[in-house]
Parts: structure tokens; C-alpha cells; sequence
């Protein structure tokens, strides 16, 4: 829905209450009119500040709307950067969008030169949107950068976020041929996290690449594969239970560089239920 029909639909809704709520003490019979206004006046004035809030919002950022809603995606990137990098307005959700357009636009290196700047002038908004900055790296094959990256924060990132840090630390060590210490960082994950699509992608990896990267460790890799994909199954029974779950995370772009490999885990998750007739 485009933003502006949003925004005539919430105007009229909050109108509807507001009228509602000022004429109601002429409907009420026996009630004396003054005492009903009175009882309603604080809902008829606290509506009236969101409605007044509400409306400023709009037209404060109408620029921004107009260009989402278009997904003019590089003039969207030149109106934030002014906003945020020439104002110096590093507002927590101007940033994330910024970076996630960075990333649409595949510029990696946009992100990472970003990501410097936020890191002086907001230092926290780095580690509140470590996966975009982090993604970035490995998108731009900045592969020993994302691990350095991943690695000091893998421990200290918000506790929502920090499993999938983890995962990406070991997936960048993956890609760097770091087998032993991303088979260890997998095998944690798919032992003890309780994100079923961690759980899954790691059992994927242990069973489909580690096992065979390092031979004389594959039965024990195997045996934590299994059990890792015995409680994604029980977790989600049904592929579609799995396409849901995964879903879920089609708007996170940091998790458009997985889309492959989530594809490819689905497929090895449900594989064994068919073939028995599950």
C-alpha cells in the first residue's frame, strides 16, 4: 500500500475517534454534558497531539516516503546522505536504512566507508547494526575483515543478535578455509542455539562441507549434524513450517546472502522425510 493512502487511512481513523469521543455527551441520555466533555476531554486532547505528531512526521520526511515508495534506490541513497552524513542527523533508523541501501545498491564498499563515519560520530549504532556492517564485508569479499569484525564482537552484541554474529563468524571463517575453527564455531551453534534457522544452517555445513574438509573429525561433525537437524525437525515438522521461518528473514537484507544456502538446508532438512514418506 502506498504511503500516502496509509496516511489518509490512520488521518481519518484518528478523525473518526476524535469526533466520536467530542460528540458522545449529546448522545447520552441523563448524563449532564459538561461532566461527560470533561470525563473525555484528556482522550480528545491526547488524540488530537498524536494526530497533530503524526502529520508533522509525514511531512517532515514526505521526501523519503516519496522515494521508497518509488525504490528509486540512488536518489534515496544521495537524499539520506545528505540528511545524515552532511546534517550530521545519525538517527538510529535513517542509519539502518542508509546501510540497507548501500547493500541493495550491492555497494559494499559505500557501507564499509559508511561505517566509519558512524563509527565516529555514533559509536553504538555500529554494534546495533553489526549484521548489515558485517554482511557487507562479505559481500565484498573483504573476507579476513569480517572475521576480524565478527570476532570482536561475537561475544558482546546484543544478546538477539548474537547467535547470528557467531554464525557469521564462522561462516567467514568457512570462506577463509579456516576449517577446524568454523567447524567449532558451527558445532556450538547447532548444539545450543535456539534459532532454528542457526541451528539448521549449521548442521548443513557440518554435514555437507566440515565433515568432509576435515576426515578425521567427520563421524563426531556428523553425529552434532544429526542432532542439530533432529531439533530443527522437531521444532518445524513441515518444510513449509521451514519456509516460514525463513521467510521471516526475507527482509533482512543481510540474509539475502544466505538465500542460496537456506534453499540448499531445506532441502537437506526435509530430504530424509520424503524419502520415507514424511
Amino acid at each position: 500500500m502506498k504511503f500516502k493512502y496509509i496516511f489518509i487511512i490512520l488521518n481519518l481513523t484518528l478523525f473518526v475517534f476524535i469526533s466520536i469521543l467530542a460528540l458522545m455527551p449529546l448522545f447520552l441520555a441523563g448524563t449532564p454534558g459538561l461532566t461527560s466533555w470533561q470525563t473525555n476531554l484528556p482522550f480528545v486532547l491526547f488524540l488530537k497531539l498524536i494526530l497533530i505528531a503524526f502529520n508533522a512526521f509525514y511531512f517532515i520526511n514526505r521526501r523519503l516516503f516519496f522515494l521508497l515508495e518509488k525504490e528509486d534506490w540512488p536518489a534515496l541513497v544521495r537524499y539520506l546522505e545528505d540528511r545524515i552524513i552532511q546534517k550530521g542527523r545519525y538517527s538510529p533508523r535513517l542509519v539502518r536504512l542508509l546501510a540497507n541501501s548501500y547493500l541493495v545498491l550491492s555497494d559494499s564498499a559505500a557501507v564499509m566507508s559508511f561505517e566509519n563515519k558512524v563509527a565516529i560520530a555514533k559509536p553504538a549504532l555500529v554494534d546495533a547494526n553489526v549484521l548489515l556492517f558485517g554482511a557487507a564485508r562479505i559481500l565484498g569479499k573483504d573476507i579476513s575483515g569480517a572475521i576480524r569484525f565478527f570476532e570482536v564482537r561475537k561475544n558482546t552484541a546484543k544478546s538477539e543478535t548474537r547467535d547470528w554474529v557467531r554464525w557469521y563468524y564462522g561462516f567467514s571463517l568457512l570462506l577463509s578455509r579456516q576449517t577446524e575453527k568454523a567447524a567449532a564455531e558451527f558445532s556450538l551453534l547447532a548444539q545450543l542455539s535456539k534459532d532454528a534457522v542457526i541451528t539448521a544452517l549449521s548442521s548443513y555445513f557440518l554435514e555437507d562441507t566440515l565433515s568432509r574438509a576435515l576426515p578425521e573429525h567427520g563421524p563426531e561433525l556428523q553425529s552434532i549434524s544429526k542432532r542439530g537437524s533432529e531439533r530443527v525437525l522437531k521444532a518445524l515438522p513441515r518444510q513449509k513450517d521451514w519456509e516460514r521461518e525463513v521467510s521471516r528473514l526475507s527482509a533482512e537484507i543481510h540474509a539475502a546472502i544466505l538465500s542460496k544456502y537456506m534453499k540448499e538446508t531445506g532441502r537437506w532438512l526435509y530430504a530424509s522425510l520424503k524419502q520415507g514418506g514424511g
